[in-house]
């Protein structure tokens, strides 16, 4: 049964994520393409990656990442930052215009607000208790993306 509960939840996620994105794909104003889209979403996703640690994740040349970077930034929906660290690497990073465009705080604030009306405060203290173990132990991506510099 919890093989199920995490399938379904799982699917669901999934496709809001598609459903919207594509939703917002349609709508032309943006001027992103759907693979620039993409892209943005893996920043936002990685939090500040390195124009090397994008590449990297979404498996393309360096020369392509920057080429599909450097459009973004062009459209004002990335900045890059140099890096304190390494004066050589930019941080990328989502600006104001894209978490608009996207709305996902919205959503989520949405989704706690839900949450926390259905939910004794314990329940919620313990279901984000149970997301925070399955994100960082049980389901973590690679540690390397969540440490930021």
């Amino acid at each position: 049964m919890l093989e199920q509960i995490v399938q379904t939840a799982y699917r669901e996620f999934t496709l809001r994520f598609y459903h919207e994105l594509f939703a917002r794909f349609q709508d032309q104003e943006t001027g992103l393409s759907a693979a620039e889209i993409f892209a943005a979403e893996a920043i936002r996703a990685l939090g500040t990656p390195t124009v090397n640690e994008f590449a990297e994740f979404m498996h393309v040349s360096t020369p392509n990442a920057a080429y599909k970077i450097n459009s973004l930034v062009r459209k004002g929906y990335v900045e890059k930052t140099r890096s304190s660290q390494d004066k050589r690497e930019y941080l990328l990073h989502v600006t104001r215009k894209y978490e608009l465009y996207c709305g996902a705080g919205d959503r989520v604030q949405s989704a706690v607000a839900r949450i926390r009306e259905r939910f004794t405060p314990e329940e919620c203290a313990k279901f984000g208790e149970m997301l925070s173990v399955i994100s960082e132990e049980l389901l973590p991506y690679d540690p390397t993306f969540s440490e930021k510099k």
